[in-house]
């Protein structure tokens, strides 16, 4: 390689992360500043990408009761290796979906979706399984619960005897052909954020979820009988609705400050229906027609806990095609943009998987580009931060191709996942002791940890004959992200071609994604 190739590379390493850090004078020219060095909004660098697993009714995983330890395992690291070949960085994993456990819980049982019976022990703790393989793969794990639901029936004595609401019958409210805790219980709600708690307590979650279940939606000629509930603790509400929105405010805010208190760094988020109201009902609501809105029906003002910032992401359900008149996602995706905006809370995009090629809703479900399209406008939208998608087997099973499509549209590079200035805004220390060797599989990097803060790295690359020294603000660079072993850590290339020289750097990133300053190293051709 001539010298003038690497003089000043290492000075400018470390100019190539941001391009607001300092240059030195060796390496100013080799910077580059033209119009090539834009980001491409098709590899952002930091990006939420997830699926949501699903374990009612064994949707997702485990696929059906019975299965032994080994096979459920199997199983979920299926899904696990899904989520790392689809470069995403997250996995939404259903914990409680029924006031039940995936782990050895000291509140509730274990759940019946793993052996079939409720209270049926696995032989195995399932989420401290699910933690340390999605950690292993550098994927953060989203436990998710559902708050009220009991049971998919109404047979309350089909609950194991040592149940919460077998012993407590009176928090109980039949509905829909379910059962629910009452919400306007305080003993109940405390309940249910103790189930929670033990989760978050117990592991290293690095968020709670809950979807869009509060109060249970609306079915026709039925009433969610809490009259006598509203009577006893209703005092200081003029209406039975404004005291279910109070009851859920309640939930939200107490939730969010015991899980701050525990853990600081754990992420707090909920994925609604995606119309809070409609314009006609509220002039601040969606230009929408849908009949439902979250705030009147489900008692969930999902727009203010956005804006008291009660949480920190917020996932809306937007699962409606473009052009859908009724709800037309490029409507209400902005809307949801204009809520977060000057809020620290995140916001990412439900996206409806499972109507690719199956719903007869819109035309649009059959074209193939769809979720594409989805992403194409989102990355209009500053504000919108990343998507989720139900769940994983529709995902998994790539309908029309569409899968596919937005891989390769959207997902050929990995991402960092986004950081929480809110939550912690102080960068690791930088990699120490950083070298390269060329072997017989590709270059292989070594280096060590300097910070106790330290949780993954990040890896990237530029082939120095491309003559590549744009900023590190998409991801064109990056290589992979991998999780912190402690002490030494090694990478090995394999895609590094052989004979060419490769400018890397490897920075240090906390549990909330902060990124150190990157250190250098030229590999050897």
């Amino acid at each position: 390689m001539r010298v003038w190739r690497i003089v000043g590379v290492l000075g400018v390493a470390a100019a190539l992360l941001t391009s607001t850090l300092p240059i030195t004078a060796a390496g100013a020219s080799a910077v580059q500043a033209d119009s090539s060095c834009a980001p491409d909004p098709s590899t952002p660098l930091r990006q939420f990408r997830a699926t949501w697993v699903s374990s009612v009714v064994n949707i997702d995983w485990p696929s059906r009761t019975g299965l032994t330890a080994a096979q459920q395992q199997a199983e979920l690291i299926g899904w696990l290796d899904d989520a790392v070949r689809q470069h995403h960085n997250a996995v939404v994993l259903q914990i409680r979906p029924t006031a039940d456990a995936f782990w050895p819980s000291k509140v509730e049982p274990w759940s019946r979706y793993l052996t079939g019976q409720q209270g049926g022990n696995p032989g195995y703790d399932p989420l401290a399984f699910a933690v340390a393989e999605a950690h292993k793969r550098n994927l953060e794990l989203h436990g998710w619960f559902n708050p009220y639901r009991l049971s998919m029936g109404t047979d309350l004595n089909a609950l194991v005897p040592e149940h919460p609401a077998r012993q407590h019958p009176d928090w109980v409210v039949t509905y829909g052909g379910k059962l629910y805790y009452n919400p306007g219980i305080p003993a109940a709600r405390k309940l249910v954020e103790d189930a929670i708690m033990d989760a978050v307590s117990g592991y290293d979650l690095d968020g709670v979820h809950f979807d869009d279940y509060f109060y249970p939606y609306p079915v026709a000629g039925q009433v969610f009988d809490d009259a006598a509930t509203y009577a006893q603790y209703g005092a200081g509400f003029p209406t039975v609705a404004e005291w279910r929105r109070n009851n859920i405010n309640l939930l939200i805010q107490e939730l969010q400050h015991r899980i701050k208190a525990a853990k600081p760094w754990v992420k707090f988020g909920i994925s609604p229906f995606a119309v809070w109201r409609n314009a006609a009902t509220d002039p601040l609501g969606s230009d929408t027609t849908a009949g439902v809105q979250t705030y009147d029906d489900l008692a969930a003002d999902t727009r203010r806990w956005v804006r008291e910032e009660w949480i920190d992401y917020i996932v809306p359900q937007v699962y409606w095609a473009g052009g859908f008149a009724p709800a037309d996602y490029n409507k209400i995706v902005p809307w949801w943009a204009e809520q977060v905006r000057g809020t620290d809370v995140h916001l990412y995009i439900g996206q409806a998987t499972y109507k690719v090629g199956t719903s007869t809703q819109s035309p649009d479900w059959s074209d193939p580009a769809e979720l594409s399209d989805h992403l194409a406008f989102n990355a209009t939208i500053p504000e919108v931060r990343g998507d989720v998608y139900f769940s994983a087997k529709d995902v998994r099973a790539d309908r029309l191709g569409a899968t596919s499509l937005l891989n390769s549209n959207w997902y050929t590079r990995p991402a960092l996942i986004p950081a929480m200035p809110s939550l912690d805004s102080r960068a690791p220390l930088p990699v120490r002791s950083l070298r390269s060797d060329r072997t017989s599989t590709g270059v292989r990097l070594q280096w060590r940890a300097t910070s106790a803060e330290t949780t993954s790295y990040a890896v990237y690359r530029r082939d120095l004959a491309a003559g590549d020294w744009c900023a590190d603000n998409d991801a064109r660079n990056l290589v992979a992200t991998l999780r912190s072993t402690g002490g030494q850590q090694t990478y090995v290339d394999t895609a590094a071609v052989k004979g060419h020289h490769y400018l890397y750097s490897v920075t240090a990133l906390d549990r909330t994604w902060n990124q150190s300053l990157p250190i250098p190293t030229i590999s050897a051709g």
